[in-house]
C-alpha cells in the first residue's frame, strides 16, 4: 500500500489509545506494541492485521437487519399450504421471535432461512413452495403485460393466446401481491388470477436462488 493510498483511507495517520477521547498514543507504548514509532507504518499494520471494532449499537442495527432480511427469504418462498397463501413478512417476523430464533451473524441469511423454515414447521402450517397460477389478460394488455409479468415467474407452463391471453405458471409466493396488483392495475379490473395448487419444493433442495 503505498502512501497516497493509505491517505484516501484514513481521515488521520495518528494513532490514538481512545480516539473518543481523543487520547493519542504515546512514543514508547507504540514502540512496544509495535515495535516502530512511525505512525504511518503502524497504520499499514492495523490496515492489513488489525480487527474492525463494532461498536454495541452497530452490532444490534447489523443483526436487527439480518432478522428482518431472513423473515423477508422465507415470506418469499414459503405459503401456508392450507389457504395456499403466502405469508407477510411482518407475520414471519412475529412467528420467529416467538421461537426465539437466534441470528448468527457468521451464517448467510439464505442458510438462516433454511433454518428457520425447519423449526418453524414445528409451530405453524408452513411449506416451501411454488404457486400454481393461472391469469387471463384481455388481449389488448396481454403481450405488453406479459413483458412485465416475466421477471416475476419462474416458469411457464403454458401459454393460449386466442380472444385473450391465458398463461399457467410457477411463481415464488414472494411474488404474489406484485403479479395480482399488476394484473389489477394495468388491466383496471378485467384480467383475472386464480390460484390453481402448490408445488412442493424438493425437501433435499437445500440452496435458495
Amino acid at each position: 500500500m503505498c502512501e497516497k493510498d493509505i491517505d484516501e483511507v484514513l481521515q488521520t495517520n495518528t494513532v490514538f489509545v481512545n480516539v473518543s477521547k481523543g487520547q493519542v498514543a504515546k512514543k514508547e507504548d507504540l514502540l512496544k506494541a509495535f515495535g516502530t514509532d512511525d505512525q504511518t507504518e503502524i497504520c499499514k499494520m492495523i490496515l492489513t492485521k488489525g480487527e474492525l471494532q463494532v461498536s454495541d449499537k452497530e452490532r444490534h442495527t447489523q443483526l436487527e437487519q439480518m432478522f428482518r432480511d431472513i423473515a423477508t427469504i422465507v415470506a418469499e418462498k414459503c405459503v401456508n399450504p392450507e389457504t395456499k397463501r403466502p405469508y407477510t413478512v411482518i407475520l414471519i417476523e412475529r412467528a420467529m421471535k416467538d421461537i426465539h430464533y437466534s441470528v448468527k451473524p457468521n451464517k448467510s441469511t439464505k442458510q438462516q432461512a433454511l433454518e428457520v423454515i425447519r423449526q418453524l414447521k414445528e409451530t405453524m402450517q408452513i411449506e416451501r413452495a411454488h404457486m400454481r397460477l393461472r391469469f387471463i389478460l384481455p388481449a389488448k394488455e396481454g403481450k405488453k403485460l406479459k413483458e412485465k409479468l416475466k421477471p416475476l415467474i419462474k416458469v411457464i407452463e403454458s401459454e393460449d393466446f386466442d380472444e385473450q391471453l391465458e398463461i399457467v405458471c410457477l411463481i415464488d409466493p414472494g411474488c404474489f401481491r406484485e403479479i395480482d396488483e399488476l394484473i389489477r392495475c394495468e388491466t383496471k379490473g378485467k384480467g383475472s388470477l386464480e390460484v390453481l395448487s402448490l408445488k412442493d419444493v424438493e425437501e433435499g433442495d437445500e440452496k435458495f436462488e
